[in-house]
C-alpha cells in the first residue's frame, strides 16, 4: 500500500492534440512527473480533459498512451487513489479506467473533506455566466442518443474525424491566455457565487488553461490549475498548506 501523504490536483494535459511530436514530449514530461511524486502521493486527482479526444467503443478505444497508462496503473498498484474528471475534451469516458485502474470517474463536480478542509472539484466547462452555445453543446454530446449515434461509427472514422478537429483547437494554433481580471474570470466569478451559499476552503478547476490562484476571502482561495502545453502546473496539499507549482525536469 502507498505511503504517501500528499493529494496531488493537475489537468488538461490533452495528450494526442495536434502535431503527435508535441504530444509525446508533454507524454513523457508528465511521466516524469509522475515517477517523481511516485513515493509521497496518496491521492491523484486528474481534474479533466487529460485526452485531447476519448471515446470508448465496447471493445476499442483510442491506441497511444501506454506509457502515460502504465505509469498511473504503477500508482494505482502502490496503492494510490486515482480519481478522473470528465472534461469537455474527454467527456465519452465510461468504465475502461474504472476497471483497468480501480480509478473512480467523476461526471462534474465532486466534494472531498481532508484534513478539516473542504474542496470543491470541477474541471470548470460549463460554469458561470455566458458561453450558452458551449452549455447547449455540453448536454447534446453528452446525452445517450449521442453517444449512441457515434459508436455507430468506425472507430478509424470516428477517431479520424476528432484527430482532424485538433487540427484546428485553440491548442493547435497556440492562442494564448490572458488573465482577464476577477471580475472577469468567470470560474472566480463561479466560486464567488459558491462561497455565498456555502463555504468552501477552495476551489480547484482547469479548463481555463491559465494557472492561478487567488483569495476568495481569509478563509477561502480558488486555483486553476493551468495546462501541460506551456505551463506545466499542478497543486499538491500536504496535509497543511495547498500549493500551485511548476514541474520542470
Amino acid at each position: 500500500m502507498s505511503t504517501g501523504k500528499n493529494i496531488y490536483f493537475a489537468s488538461d494535459f490533452h495528450l494526442g492534440s495536434y502535431p503527435q511530436s508535441k504530444s509525446k514530449e508533454r507524454e513523457r514530461l508528465i511521466i516524469s512527473w509522475l515517477d517523481h511524486i511516485k513515493d509521497d502521493v496518496a491521492e491523484l486527482y486528474l481534474v479533466g480533459d487529460i485526452f485531447d479526444f476519448w471515446f470508448e467503443y465496447s471493445t476499442v478505444v483510442p491506441k497511444g498512451y501506454i506509457r502515460f497508462l502504465g505509469k498511473l496503473a504503477e500508482l494505482v498498484d502502490k496503492g494510490v487513489k486515482l480519481t478522473i474528471f470528465k472534461g469537455n475534451h474527454d467527456m465519452w469516458m465510461f468504465d475502461y479506467f474504472k476497471n483497468e485502474l480501480q480509478a473512480t470517474i467523476v461526471d462534474d463536480e465532486l466534494l472531498i473533506n481532508r484534513d478539516q478542509k473542504s474542496f470543491y472539484l470541477h474541471h470548470g466547462d460549463g460554469l458561470g455566466a455566458g458561453d450558452r452555445k458551449y452549455k447547449i453543446l455540453k448536454k447534446f454530446f453528452r446525452s445517450k442518443t449521442s453517444q449512441w449515434l457515434f459508436a455507430r461509427l468506425h472507430p478509424n472514422l470516428g477517431i479520424g474525424i476528432a484527430t482532424r478537429w485538433s487540427k484546428h483547437s485553440r491548442l493547435a494554433n497556440n492562442e494564448d491566455e490572458h488573465f482577464l481580471g476577477e471580475d472577469q474570470e468567470w470560474l472566480i466569478g463561479y466560486a464567488k457565487e459558491m462561497e455565498a451559499k456555502q463555504h468552501h476552503d477552495f476551489y480547484i478547476f482547469g479548463h481555463r488553461h491559465l494557472p492561478y490562484d487567488i483569495k476568495l476571502s481569509d478563509q477561502s482561495r480558488v486555483i486553476n490549475l493551468g495546462e501541460w502545453m506551456n505551463y506545466q502546473t499542478y497543486a499538491v496539499w500536504d496535509g497543511h498548506k495547498l500549493k500551485l507549482e511548476k514541474w520542470s525536469k
